[in-house]
């Protein structure tokens, strides 16, 4: 079994704060892939389906973000899943809003809820950045990240989120440099065909 976990905080006035795209993400996984409904166990809110030809458990602790580590030890416990098997979604300062990059093993860069899984299972599982931006002073920093995403932001967030979910079996397969791929390439910017353009003001011309 593989164990997906959304970061975030409970309740409804974090529900669309930023730092809580990695339960967001989570959910349009268990949307888009027809999994079971959430049931309450291991400290927090968890529903089973599969992915890339495995069973998944995908988890969003209840905990609030600072003890999200005792719902993942727990799971992983009860399952006996192996910390390589452990994939955690969360917000990222460090990376452009829309941005994805996966990250394997390493530090936790001071972000409380990965402080807190790093103290209870450790540092090998993968985890998913999904940037939030800077708000460019880091005495801005709480209020950034417990706001909700503005209109203008909300419209790349959807646009991410079902990405995510599009792509997750290769990132559950190991093919984490083709899942970052594939999303950067839903969330370029649309080229504009400068050759069509041109060919249509000759064909004007004629």
């Amino acid at each position: 079994m593989l164990l997906v976990v959304g970061l975030g905080n409970p309740g409804t006035g974090y529900a669309r704060n930023r730092h809580n795209v990695g339960f967001m993400a989570v959910d349009e996984i268990v949307r888009r892939h027809s999994f079971g409904p959430y049931r309450a166990r291991f400290h927090g809110d968890v529903a089973e389906g599969q992915l890339a030809g495995e069973k998944v458990l995908v988890l969003k602790p209840q905990t609030y973000m600072n003890e999200s580590g005792r719902a993942i030890q727990a799971a992983m416990t009860f399952y006996k899943i192996a910390p390589e098997d452990v994939f955690v979604l969360h917000d990222e300062l460090d990376l452009a809003g829309g941005k994805v990059r996966v990250k394997r093993g390493g530090g936790h860069a001071g972000h409380n809820g990965l402080r807190s899984i790093h103290a209870h299972v450790g540092a090998d599982y993968a985890r998913v950045r999904i940037g939030i931006g800077h708000p460019g002073d880091k005495d801005r920093v709480i209020g950034h990240v417990l706001k909700d995403f503005s209109k203008d932001e909300e419209q790349w967030v959807g646009r991410l989120l079902g990405s995510i979910a599009d792509h997750v079996a290769l990132l559950l397969s190991g093919n984490d440099a083709r899942f970052q791929n594939d999303i950067a390439l839903d969330m370029a910017p649309p080229k504009s065909n400068k050759a069509d353009k041109s060919a249509k003001a000759e064909g004007n011309e004629e």
